[in-house]
């Protein structure tokens, strides 16, 4: 009998297979005009991108698990290429994007990649939000799938030396995709990713839903 496929309550994870299917052209556009970058390349201000995610069949997914004030937060464009290539260790997703700094009651630190601030909320934030990644290429189990731990979404924040403790205590389970596919994650899972070993690329647009506004006046930065 096949185990039953995860979801995203109880496991942290699900799969919406084919999704993505009829965004691809439109998706390839977008990646192709992009130099790859380590560790990924995180967008803002392309409209073709936010008419992608603000409604159709990926916010959809947002919706189901968040309901219908979903918006897009963040998006980070990754590639894995033999020239682009790394690895990622088990790690939670702890950083929001936002428009500009202010004092605000347990945000912090604050960070500037590429370009973008980034602060770490009060994890109630991240724990309200969704995360999905929406495959461009196939990613069979030699072209970095990302590994999560199933069921680490319910810990809470988990101190960095408990981590490899939680993620032995839950397990791991890989994420194969085709290309077209959506992966929805609570975005407080442990994950982690390996080098690609496999195909040309490994394209994979990564993108949070909140639906819910910041406190004293800070602002989403969104897409």
């Amino acid at each position: 009998m096949m185990p039953p496929a995860p979801t995203l309550p109880t496991d942290g994870f699900a799969l919406h297979a084919a999704t993505a299917s009829s965004l691809l052209p439109a998706l390839h556009m977008l990646a192709t005009s992009l130099p790859p970058r380590a560790g990924g390349t995180r967008l803002y201000g392309v409209p073709a991108l936010s008419i992608l995610l603000d409604s159709g069949p990926i916010r959809a997914v947002a919706t189901r698990y968040i309901g219908h004030a979903a918006q897009p937060v963040r998006a980070i464009l990754f590639d894995k290429t033999p020239g682009a290539n790394w690895s990622l260790g088990w790690h939670q997703d702890r950083t929001i994007a936002v428009r500009e700094r202010r004092d605000a009651r347990g945000f912090g630190p604050w960070t500037v990649k590429q370009g973008i601030l980034h602060v770490a909320p009060p994890f109630a934030v991240i724990e309200a939000m969704v995360t999905l990644r929406i495959h461009l290429d196939d990613v069979p189990a030699d072209n970095a799938p990302l590994l999560v731990a199933p069921g680490s979404h319910r810990l809470g924040l988990v101190a960095e030396h408990d981590v490899a403790t939680a993620v032995a205590r839950c397990g791991t389970a890989a994420c194969l995709a085709a290309a077209g596919d959506v992966w929805a994650y609570a975005t407080p899972i442990l994950h982690a990713s390996a080098a690609s070993t496999g195909a040309e690329h490994r394209r994979v647009l990564q993108v949070d839903y909140a639906a819910a506004g910041l406190p004293e006046g800070l602002l989403w930065l969104g897409v």
